[in-house]
């Protein structure tokens, strides 16, 4: 106690100095390892995951916050003396590196691991316990080699593929992306390019093969958001329905179409196809129509796909000059390419009935093609000639042979055992959930491990020759594209097969595979026998909290959720869900400034409110999410260098409940500053009398600081329960705040404070400290240290409440008017008389007593009685 006494006396005029304290905290939880963790049988695991991040250069708000957040938990976790992994590492190949690469004359490589040294610096300098043992980069040989192995393993089982098809196509990007990577008919990474469709053979992960599995399992992710879940029960789209199959005319082929309404098939007088149906180009080869058709096709594929098939959109075809039949009619009916029909759903091609479809109607009305009625409404007679919109609607079926009277819902099973019967069709369920496309044109990818021999046509690469790495010594195309098909040190190899010559793969896997499994591995980072230790994985999968952007709700998450089965069926994993929780954080977002004739302008390109080019009046552009592009961006770490990390951390929490976009605001980081300065001032003015008072048991409470010993109490609840149940960091650290505000109330008069009462203070204090240090831990360990305390609060366990000590003694009071008794209250036993006064004077019974006479004095007696004499 004297060493902590003269260490008291030394730094009573210190002021917060945040650096100093940072880097001193930083430095010796790195020196005890103090974030190193082991599988430990005897205790509970808690695996705690943020979404790892792209090595952009430097880390940005969003970083800030989604990782703050994470380590909140991670600490809390560990304070309750669970096992916690908490491991970073980078999602390092991709196109923004080789995007880099070109504008700066550098190598992908080279700029991606110069941002990983970066941002590792910066993450560390945030005071994050991660485990940096475990930390790995998916462009590292010793991790793309299992990706590799597993493809081989997926493409043995039949789960990947090659298949020529169109795609989608990025000209800026000189690669394929998948459908989820295509938004509002751009590219996800340039807003500014279009996407087109290309044909080309890509290599496939079959998905669809876990898609009912995924569906079900949605609704055994309690711990999912309710919003994330209805995604991806939408992307994977199931519907019931038929395959109907319709001859064509003076051909052999049939087409198949999928419909969700076979009970309306009598009605169908026209045939759709998707422009990009790979029928389509066979079917009017020769024909008069065939280049106008083309020119058709090539237009609408230019179209942006939501556009297509949006409501608003005016459907537009053109006759393909084939016919087909349909298949219950007998009737020949033309066959069309549609804008509204696209491939990647049911079969790429449809049944039109114009008469109880509104796409259909509007289609069929421009082009004169025939309608028929098939359900007729309760209580109304539909003729072809009169409609002006589609009957969408239940009734009973007319003009469909063996099944008119029929209720049409009723007719649906049995018109597809009809269609069965004949031949027609059958019933089935589709999924919108397509196959994943996995090959890129590009370099900074994985390599995909399959060679081409004219012998033995595709090989994969024998397990024991693994990884195919990828050359580093390759400079990237001028025109953005992979240096790979033009380099023979790296296609030229031979057959494992045959031994003779044979050209390797050149295409790369898509970034997403690294993601799909990078959880896994982290929990063997270090293991070389095989991708996993099982023993290892097991004891930490699966995870149990994982935190991220709601951007990545279909994608990284709908591929993980497939990964996670693939390697349970291959035997890597015995889990079949990657997370058990999931929370989504929202954006950081920041007020914009924007100039008429510039555009969005930097904070330093504004002064007085005035554009600095051209002194126009600037104009506020609304709150939009940080971005570059807008020029709304914070750089952490400027805060960092001005106020710290702690008032950075406090101010990601403090500001929105987590799931919310959070309002940048200067004054709320400033603000945060402030509090961090006012709970250093308490326990270095008073630290004293706080180093030398007891701990709080077993003293008996005096009345002047019961309020405070229940606060106390109180605050312990509410701060547990709010990270524990809720993650409402904000609420839980102004519940620490209301605690500090009472404590600096309970010492302003320090005369009056006896032994025994400042051990109800101390007990306030530490437990203030100890409740803050999962969101501001390196004040806090400094805090516990100038208080007599050798240990890291991370060491330290989480302190549990008293149930005793949150009840409220109360006290019955007695209301009088002018002496006769009108009613009676309840009022907590620590209330003064002017408290107990004011209740009573707003007593309903009483107020009603009163009613219009004035009050000549209200008299409290012993805290038991008020008179109010009117």
């Amino acid at each position: 106690m004297e060493k902590s006494l003269r260490k008291v006396k030394a730094m009573k005029q210190s002021r917060y100095e945040p650096e100093k304290v940072e880097l001193k905290w930083q430095a010796r939880w790195e020196a005890q390892g103090l974030f190193k963790v082991n599988e430990d049988s005897s205790k509970e695991k808690y695996y705690l995951l943020e979404m790892f991040p792209y090595p952009s250069g430097k880390i940005h708000m969003g970083h800030v916050r989604n990782y703050t957040i994470g380590d909140v938990v991670a600490r809390y976790k560990r304070m309750q003396g669970k096992n916690v992994l908490h491991p970073m590492g980078w999602d390092a190949f991709g196109l923004p590196a080789e995007n880099a690469a070109i504008e700066h004359g550098t190598h992908p490589a080279k700029w991606t691991y110069d941002n990983i040294s970066a941002m590792k610096t910066q993450l560390k300098r945030m005071g994050f316990s991660y485990d940096w043992d475990r930390e790995l980069a998916t462009c590292d040989p010793s991790y793309y080699r299992w990706e590799q192995l597993f493809f081989l393993q997926m493409y043995e089982r039949g789960l990947a593929y090659k298949k020529r098809t169109h795609v989608n196509w990025c000209e800026k990007c000189q690669t394929v992306l998948a459908n989820e990577q295509v938004e509002d008919g751009r590219c996800w990474r340039h807003s500014d390019q279009e996407v087109t469709i290309k044909e080309m053979d890509s290599w496939f992960l079959r998905i669809t093969h876990y898609a009912e599995e995924m569906l079900e399992h949605c609704e055994r992710l309690p711990g999912w958001p309710e919003r994330v879940l209805t995604m991806q029960k939408n992307w994977i789209g199931k519907s019931y329905g038929a395959v109907i199959r319709f001859p064509m005319v003076d051909s052999h082929e049939t087409i198949e179409v999928f419909t969700t309404r076979q009970d309306t098939v009598f009605g169908a007088t026209f045939l759709c196809f998707a422009p990009e149906h790979p029928m389509v180009k066979d079917m009017i080869k020769g024909l008069p129509q065939e280049s106008e058709v083309i020119a058709f096709i090539e237009r609408t594929l230019k179209m942006d796909r939501f556009l297509r098939t949006a409501e608003f959109t005016e459907k537009e075809g053109i006759f393909s000059g084939r016919y087909c039949i349909n298949p219950l009619t007998g009737e020949k009916i033309p066959i069309f390419v549609a804008n509204f029909v696209l491939f990647d759903y049911g079969t790429g091609a449809i049944m039109a009935v114009p008469t109880h479809d509104q796409r259909d109607f509007e289609f069929a009305r421009k082009y004169g093609l025939p309608l028929r009625v098939v359900i007729q409404p309760e209580g109304a007679l539909l003729k072809e000639a009169a409609m002006e919109e589609a009957y969408v609607g239940d009734g009973k079926l007319v003009n469909s042979g063996p099944f008119n009277g029929m209720s049409n819902r009723e007719a649906m099973e049995s018109i597809a055992d009809y269609l069965k019967t004949k031949g027609h069709g059958c019933k089935t369920i589709n999924y919108r959930l397509r196959d994943w496309g996995i090959s890129r044109q590009r370099y900074w990818g994985a390599p995909i491990p399959i060679v081409y021999c004219n012998k033995c046509g595709t090989v994969p690469v024998p397990a024991d020759q693994l990884p195919v790495v990828l050359p580093l010594q390759f400079q990237m195309r001028p025109n953005g594209g992979s240096p790979l098909p033009f380099e023979p040190s790296f296609y030229e190899t031979s057959c494992p097969g045959c031994g003779g010559k044979a050209r390797r793969e050149t295409d790369t896997m898509d970034t997403f595979v690294e993601s799909s499994w990078y959880f896994d591995r982290y929990a063997c980072s270090d293991y070389s026998h095989g991708p996993l230790d099982l023993e290892r994985v097991s004891y930490w999968m699966p995870v149990d909290q994982y935190i991220g952007g709601i951007e990545h709700a279909i994608l990284h998450l709908l591929y993980s959720r497939f990964f996670t089965r693939a390697l349970n069926d291959m035997g890597y994993l015995k889990v079949r869900e990657p997370f058990t929780n999931l929370l989504t954080q929202g954006m950081v977002c920041k007020e914009i400034e924007s100039c008429p004739t510039h555009g969005y302008l930097y904070p330093h390109e504004v002064k007085d409110g005035r554009c600095v080019k051209c002194g126009s009046s600037v104009i506020l552009g609304g709150s939009l999410k940080m971005s570059k592009s807008k020029k709304n961006v914070v750089d952490p770490q400027d805060l960092i260098d001005k106020y710290g990390a702690d008032t950075v951390r406090m101010f990601c929490l403090f500001a929105s409940p987590p799931e919310r976009d959070l309002e940048w605001n200067d004054k709320g980081v400033e603000g945060a500053s402030r509090f961090l300065n006012r709970i250093w001032r308490l326990v270095l003015d008073n630290a004293g009398q706080l180093v030398r008072a007891d701990s709080r048991g077993g003293v008996q409470v005096s009345e002047v600081l019961s309020v405070l010993h229940r606060k106390t109490h109180q605050t312990i609840k509410k701060v547990s329960e709010d990270i524990e149940n809720r993650f409402h960091f904000n609420t839980a650290i102004a519940s620490v705040m209301e605690l500090v505000n009472e404590t600096n109330k309970a010492i302003e008069n320090r005369n009056s404070l006896d032994e025994p009462d400042w051990s109800i203070v101390k007990e306030a204090v530490e437990t203030a400290v100890v409740l803050l240090s999962p969101v501001v831990p390196h004040i806090c360990d400094e805090l516990w240290e100038i208080l007599g305390h050798r240990e890291s609060l991370l060491t330290v366990p989480w302190p549990s409440y008293d149930p005793a000590a949150l009840v409220e003694e109360k006290r019955l009071v007695v209301l009088q008017v002018n002496g006769r008794v009108r009613s009676r209250i309840e009022v907590p036993a620590l209330l003064g008389d002017d408290e107990i006064k004011e209740i009573a004077l707003a007593d309903p019974r009483i107020r009603q007593f009163i009613g219009e006479k004035s009050v000549k004095k209200t008299v409290v007696v012993q805290k038991k009685l008020v008179n109010v004499v009117v």
